[in-house]
């Protein structure tokens, strides 16, 4: 039975921040031809993780909708450097990075596109031909003044920090490549917006209809506070073995499970309003959060593998039983001892701090949740000698070694 187009609508809708304009998504959805929709991700790193399925599960719904997927590499304008959201110029990565890291994208998209009906476009393939005239007369289509309306930008003029005349570049050749690939609708985080606008600019110069554009929300990471991200040690990787992967989305806070279920997770919004009803019910938010962990970890490694990684956590923790890896943490310090309170809490600690406060900690020992060396601790004033080493276990899912050392 085919979808009507508020029916379609819905289904794209969902989890997307803001869509531009929405009137005309309608109207291209009305014409019940096939869109070309167009994401991009420059190679700047070898692995995807969670955060970049955000953009590529949209683009899933837009191809099981019978719509045109163009998944672009960006290989010319990774080598400039995305600026969106930085407060210093990126540093430039080589061709051959990028070539190395472009592979690797190809092996991990197709866990979740239909290679069939996916095209792979490199953004080089068209630049690399770009004469020094046609980059100007590009380049005359946007003023200084409109690249200083982004947030980054002037933040950076304003503290007198450098701007790379190669960095106003960036969101031109990102809007050309909308002209080349003639893109419907583009997707992308809602740091992206500026570009995504000088998609359509590029576009209308041109003659072109203007494109759509969809943002996304950034997905946190698994501390809960800040974007997912391989240098912030908060990301889960779409190669990472199934129990690193389950493991990691068992970690996670009740509150941020609800938001990758709306973010990650195939189910449609009535099933997760279901599963939302039936916790107030009392249903488990440990069994649901299996359940969310055993979906992703199938999508990228089959089900057999999730079941396993399954067990193997349920063996490994909800009955008690030591994890059998436990991650080391140093940390230097010049006192003698340190408080226990302040040890869970300690901001050093980063993604591994174990409370993300004090008072937490203190709820926790009083709650009995505490453990240092699988003895349970009640009182909160414990002072932890320097130099030491010791397991900390808070809950069932946090465990941490910490050696302490005089510095």
């Amino acid at each position: 039975m085919s979808l009507s187009t508020s029916e379609k609508l819905e289904i794209l809708k969902r989890g997307v921040e803001e869509i531009i304009p929405e009137k005309g998504l309608e109207k291209k959805l009305n014409k019940n031809k096939p869109l070309i929709i167009k994401a991009g991700f420059d190679p700047t790193a070898p692995d995807l993780h969670l955060g970049h399925t955000v953009l590529i599960n949209k683009l899933k719904q837009f191809q099981d909708l019978g719509h045109k997927i163009v998944f672009l590499i960006g290989d010319f304008t990774g080598m400039i450097g995305d600026p969106s959201g930085v407060s210093e110029t990126r540093p430039i990565l080589t061709a051959d990075q990028l070539k190395k890291n472009s592979e690797t994208y190809q092996e991990q998209i197709f866990k979740i596109l239909d290679k069939k009906k996916t095209k792979i476009e490199f953004n080089s393939s068209w630049f690399k031909k770009m004469t020094s005239a046609e980059l100007i007369d590009l380049s005359s289509k946007m003023t200084v003044a409109r690249m200083l309306e982004r947030d980054d930008f002037s933040k950076r003029y304003k503290g007198n920090k450098p701007i790379s005349i190669h960095e106003f570049i960036y969101p031109l050749v990102q809007g050309y490549d909308s002209f080349e690939l003639k893109s419907d609708v583009e997707l992308g985080g809602t740091d992206q917006k500026f570009n995504l606008l000088v998609g359509r600019d590029i576009q209308k110069s041109f003659g072109m209809e203007e494109q759509i554009i969809m943002t996304l929300p950034i997905l946190e990471g698994t501390d809960g506070v800040k974007k997912m991200s391989k240098s912030l040690n908060n990301y889960i990787g779409l190669q990472e073995s199934p129990n690193d992967m389950f493991g990691k989305i068992m970690s996670i806070s009740d509150d941020l499970m609800w938001r990758y279920f709306d973010l990650l997770s195939f189910k449609t919004s009535v099933e997760i309003n279901e599963i939302k009803k039936k916790t107030k019910e009392g249903l488990n938010l440990m069994k649901v959060k299996k359940m969310l962990s055993n979906e992703i970890v199938t999508r990228f490694h089959g089900k057999e593998k999730a079941l396993l990684a399954e067990k193997e956590f349920t063996n490994r923790f909800s009955k008690g039983n030591d994890p059998t890896e436990i991650k080391l943490i140093k940390l230097s310090m010049k006192a003698s001892s340190i408080s226990i309170i302040d040890l869970l809490s300690r901001e050093e600690l980063g993604v591994h701090k174990l409370c993300k406060s004090k008072s937490e900690a203190r709820r926790m020992i009083s709650q009995g949740a505490v453990k240092i060396d699988g003895n349970k601790i009640s009182d909160d004033a414990i002072l932890v000698q320097n130099p030491s080493e010791n397991t900390y276990q808070v809950g069932k899912l946090k465990h941490l070694k910490i050696k302490l050392t005089k510095g």
